[in-house]
Formats: C-alpha cells, structure tokens, sequence
C-alpha cells in the first residue's frame, strides 16, 4: 500500500471507531417513564455493600449511598426509626456461573442482568411509604440498560411506585428488604 491509501484508511478507521464511541449508550440518560432515572444514583457502583445475596440463579450485591449506610449503622430500622430523606440503595444482579477452574468451583457473577434502585424522599413519593423505585434490565450483547415493564418477570409499572406492593410485605421495617450484615 502506498502511504496515501494508509493514510485514508487510518482515518476511516478513526472515523469508525469514534462512531462506536458515541453510539454507546450512556446510562445516565436511561429513565423509568414518570420514574427515576439512573443519573439520580450517579456513583453507585462505588456505593460500600450492604450486603449480598442469592437467588433464582442470580448473585446480587446491594449498595447503599452514605446516608443509608449511616442509617443502618445507627440501628435503622430495627430500632424503630425510619431511613432519613436522601437515603439510596442499588441492587445489581448478575446471572451466576460456577468457576471451574478455581478450587471449590464456586459461584460468581457471570453477566450482568439488572440493577434496581431506591430512594427515600417522603415528599416526592408520599403516596409509596416515601419510597421511589426503578429497575432496568441490561442487555450484555448490546451493552445497554433498558427500564423493566410490565411483561418482564417480576413484572414492574413505569413509575417510581413499581417496588411499592412488593415491599409493602416489609412495612414495618420501612419498606426495606436487606438487611445490613454485621462486620
């Protein structure tokens, strides 16, 4: 080849590869409708672990933003006081897959398969135990998030009430699930 054709082939393959660049998605623009959006949890993945669990075939970590950590710390909910305005939570799962090659084989996370959200704002969601929910399903072939619906399983309404008739069977621990292991 001559140095013009290497030339003109360099810059189409810069051109494609910026291109690439920018058609990936940035989840931070990924919302529920009339819900919450991923850029209200900016930073989760760095959030400390509440705790983690396992089920259905999936592994999941929970997070929780430093307001919700402190909460659990102080004893919340279990000493009968509420999680405080501001409080965040992230569940991501990932679909499990045993680690042949390492002793044991244990159970790890294989690809991703959603992350769901929480946030305490008793104003904003007033009618949801002060509760806004979100899940989104990810799609690892394409590297996109998407919002759960109605036809996914556990099927999840477009708001930020989905979690709400679930976590209703945990009321008396402030609509939250997880709780917070001991170190």
């Amino acid at each position: 080849m001559n140095r013009s054709t290497l030339i003109s082939l360099s810059i189409l393959v810069s051109i494609a590869a910026a291109g690439v660049a920018v058609s990936a998605q940035d989840k931070y623009t990924v919302q529920v409708p009339n819900g919450l959006g991923f850029s209200e949890f900016r930073g989760y993945e760095d959030w400390p672990v509440i705790a983690i669990s396992q089920s259905g075939g999936r592994i999941a970590v929970i997070v929780g933003n430093p307001v919700m950590i402190d909460a659990f710390r102080e004893g919340v909910p279990g000493n009968g006081k509420s999680f405080p305005d501001g409080a965040k939570m992230a569940k991501i799962h990932w679909n499990s897959k045993k680690q042949e090659a390492y002793p044991g084989q244990p159970t790890v996370p294989g690809t991703q398969h959603d992350a769901g959200f929480m946030v305490k704002d008793s104003k904003r969601f007033a009618d949801s135990g002060g509760w806004g929910w979100a899940e989104f399903y990810y799609d690892a072939a394409s590297d996109t998030f998407r919002p759960a619906t109605a036809a996914d399983r556990p099927p999840q309404e477009n708001d930020a009430k989905c979690g709400f008739a679930c976590h209703s069977a945990v009321q008396n621990r402030d609509y939250v699930f997880t709780e917070y292991g001991k170190r």
